[in-house]
């Protein structure tokens, strides 16, 4: 027998160590560490521009060395922009494949008040900031010239091709190309023959001049139809998500790729601060007499960036508190990431990819509500740009002399709304808007190019209100429906539960089935042995004892 040892446990009373207080330059390299990319990217932008800037001072320098900067920014634009289209298509997809018809309408209900309702607030408050700073003085255009004339654009047509390129005839064709009204004069020549008399009395053929009619035609043009890939996309997602379980091998397939997509959105993220530091150093060298034209234009600038702080950093949040009753600046914080993107690109689209990561890994929103509001918001939500358009218009107005009326003043205002919803559908977006604006109230279009000295510049912020806007959205999205959610996951699962008792319970049938079989077997060829057919006859009736218990918790459970 082994010896038995008797073994006692002390209590020991070791004093825990108390961490020594970290020093506030610790602290701040910890977190510049933690937040790394952040931090690479940050310093990006600085550097990109402090470069720009120093550069220009120096000497003069040759196009070829503008363009050998520039590179590796236009290389990170090409990266992000071929993301894209995967993205928007395993997103849009994924998102509503997970959702039923009914609560995909709400989500797009919401998110379409809350996009229409911002943009509207964006436009009247470029109103309101223009007409209070009044940045347009006819010497302006005294000093800046006449600017080169636009064909006009009817609103009819842009409208139109609004709703045609929401409908592309060719899915592929919409990967690449987009359709547009362009109209043309089409010289006419109606040659008549009148005998005239002359004083010397001889007879004269005297032909008319030539007639010029406008023709319109519809042509492709070059860039992605997002707006008709959206729409195909989330008519194909609703439609996936209805035919459950046939479907789940498909949306297994967009996971993937979705998760593919964000994994090579991480590596160019790395590759984004020294990206942006060269695109905004290439912009801000290739820029001709930049002072002149900030001299000229510097109050005009000053009006759309004050409209644009004021509502990113007092109305979009505010707007976030009174929903959700969440601080707004944590939230921001979380999206940091994509803004200073968004900022150094100038492309929501190019931004999207980014934005996604920071409110789904950053903030915690559901996977559905992003891949649903973003891509649709990056499409139609255009907080920056109608603000922008509603300032550049009347700016317009009062460098001309011209003053408008109240009803010319809303007409702006509608206008820019409209236009900026369907701005990512129209080829040359920002000229195109502001055409259509201006030719509603009837100032002159020729005067737009005369502001594309500093829309680069303007550009940069507008865009980042976009993103911010678009984030804001999905996060007020995401707190209305997060009870839809947890309600549609928690059937999703009771129905998960019973599928799976159903598949147990059909199993168990086939097993009895299989023992009754097995039992009258073994009492046809068991007439030899008593004892073999008695053994026989208890193994069955114990497996059936078995089975039947096991039914009967299922049947319990179910």
């Amino acid at each position: 027998m082994p010896k038995q040892v008797e073994v006692r446990m002390h209590e020991s009373h070791l004093e825990p160590i108390e961490a020594r207080p970290q020093s506030k330059c610790a602290l701040i390299c910890s977190k510049m560490f933690k937040n790394l990319l952040l931090t690479l990217t940050v310093l990006g932008v600085i550097l990109g521009a402090v470069s720009g800037m120093l550069l220009r001072v120096a000497s003069p320098i040759h196009p070829d060395i503008v363009m050998v900067i520039a590179f590796p920014g236009d290389i990170l634009m090409r990266m992000l922009k071929m993301l894209i289209l995967p993205l928007i298509i395993s997103s849009l997809i994924t998102g509503l494949a997970g959702l039923d018809a009914k609560s995909s309408g709400r989500l797009g209900t919401r998110a379409m008040v809350y996009y229409m309702t911002t943009t509207i607030i964006a436009a009247i408050l470029g109103v309101i900031l223009v007409l209070v700073i009044h940045p347009g003085n006819p010497k302006l255009k005294e000093n800046l010239g006449e600017g080169e004339k636009n064909d006009d654009v009817s609103s009819l047509d842009a409208f139109f091709d609004l709703i045609r390129n929401l409908f592309p005839e060719n899915l592929v064709q919409a990967c690449f190309q987009q359709i547009q009204t362009v109209t043309k004069k089409v010289e006419v020549v109606i040659e008549e023959d009148v005998n005239a008399t002359t004083m010397e009395g001889l007879v004269a053929n005297i032909t008319k001049e030539p007639q010029y009619i406008i023709k319109k035609s519809l042509q492709f043009k070059s860039g992605m139809n997002v707006l008709g890939l959206i729409g195909f996309f989330i008519a194909f997602g609703i439609c996936m998500g209805k035919m459950g379980e046939k479907a789940r091998l498909m949306i297994e397939f967009f996971n993937i790729l979705n998760e593919i997509v964000m994994k090579l959105v991480i590596m160019i993220m790395w590759y984004s601060p020294f990206g942006i530091a060269c695109l905004i150093c290439g912009k801000i060298i290739s820029i001709k007499d930049l002072e002149v034209v900030a001299r000229q234009l510097g109050m005009y600038m000053v009006t759309v960036i004050i409209g644009l702080i004021i509502h990113g950093a007092i109305f979009l949040p505010s707007i976030y508190f009174v929903i959700t009753r969440k601080n707004p600046f944590t939230f921001f914080l979380g999206i940091f990431q994509a803004w200073i993107t968004a900022l150094g690109t100038a492309s929501s689209a190019g931004t999207l990819p980014v934005t996604f990561r920071c409110l789904e890994e950053n903030l915690g929103i559901d996977k559905r509500v992003t891949r649903f509001v973003l891509p649709v918001g990056a499409t139609i939500n255009m907080d920056g740009t109608a603000l922008y358009e509603a300032v550049a218009a009347i700016f317009i107005a009062q460098m001309n002399g011209v003053n408008l009326d109240p009803g010319q003043i809303i007409t702006v205002s509608l206008t820019a709304t409209l236009a900026s919803v369907g701005a990512a559908s129209i080829p040359s977006a920002g000229l195109v808007t502001m055409l259509l604006i201006l030719t509603a109230v009837g100032l002159p279009t020729q005067d737009i190019s005369l502001l594309v000295a500093v829309d680069w510049l303007l550009d940069r912020f507008r865009t980042s209100v976009n993103v911010v806007g678009d984030s804001y959205g999905a996060g007020i999205v995401y707190h209305m429906s997060k009870a839809e959610l947890d309600e549609l996951d928690a059937h999703t699962a009771k129905s998960d539960d019973i599928e799976m008792m159903t598949k147990t319970q059909s199993y168990y049938d086939d097993m009895k089935n299989h023992h009754e079989n097995n039992s009258n077997q073994c009492v046809l060829t068991a007439t030899d042995t008593t004892t073999a057919s008695a053994t026989a006859n208890n193994s069955v009736v114990v497996d059936e004892c078995k089975v039947h218990l096991m039914l009967t918790n299922i049947e319990t459970c179910i």
